[in-house]
């Protein structure tokens, strides 16, 4: 693979419900730019650590940033949620998504901000896991952050409205087997995407649960050159 400088980038990988910020600090080919990894459901920094190690080399001198989000995880005083999952159900989650929009901003606004992107958010990339990939699909299809390109990892489309950023590329990948949120849900949120003229791509893995391989992390990191060679 011919080698490309991804300096100029910025990618925010976004945790799951008891997940964690960013506890690593990994760097690319060359040495440039700093890729920091965050702890995911149960707080395990060392799976993302092999993630972001798989992931590094095709973007090299990208910066990854993992965010805490603003809430304390409901059953865990050391991890953290973007939203309580506690007593959810289809019937409440969309609103508790709405309400937890202004504290998903406010984070993904600092970061952003602080890294020095706030107006190049064509350099701009999204990760989320689980809970992370739910509130970072809200904030694309909402047309509220016009990234390069969203990669939502075991996630669900949770409020099914019309696609306002229609430019932004997204890609989806989910475990055939994954007991937390069913593959079906995957489907239906490409199906969506579809229907509102997106183009999507849908990664399903045999014998995957709710977490991430070496199959999800080359084909996320595929995904993300592809999306900052596009702005580049």
């Amino acid at each position: 693979m011919p080698e490309t400088d991804f300096t100029d980038s910025l990618i925010l990988v976004l945790h799951g419900v008891g997940g964690r910020g960013a506890h690593l600090v990994l760097h690319g080919v060359g040495g440039r730019g700093a890729h920091l990894v965050l702890h995911g459901v149960g707080g395990r920094g060392a799976h993302l650590e092999a993630l972001a190690e798989m992931i590094a080399p095709s973007l090299p001198g990208a910066r990854l940033i993992c965010p805490d989000a603003p809430l304390r995880y409901d059953w865990d005083d050391t991890g953290r949620q973007w939203f309580s999952v506690k007593d959810i159900s289809p019937r409440n989650r969309p609103a508790r998504l709405r309400a937890a929009r202004a504290g998903f901003d406010a984070v993904l606004a600092r970061e952003i901000a602080a890294a020095g992107f706030a107006d190049r958010l064509n350099r701009v990339a999204l990760v989320g896991f689980s809970q992370g990939a739910i509130m970072a699909t809200d904030a694309v299809m909402s047309g509220r952050w016009p990234v390069a390109g969203l990669a939502a990892l075991s996630g669900r489309l949770v409020k099914c409205g019309p696609v306002a950023a229609h430019q932004v590329p997204v890609m989806l990948s989910h475990g055939r087997d994954d007991p937390v949120i069913p593959a079906s849900d995957a489907i239906k949120a490409m199906a969506h995407w579809q229907s509102q003229g997106h183009v999507c791509d849908l990664h399903l893995w045999q014998g995957l649960g709710h977490w991430f391989d070496t199959r999800t992390a080359a084909v996320t990191a595929n995904f993300l050159r592809r999306c900052l060679l596009r702005t580049a």
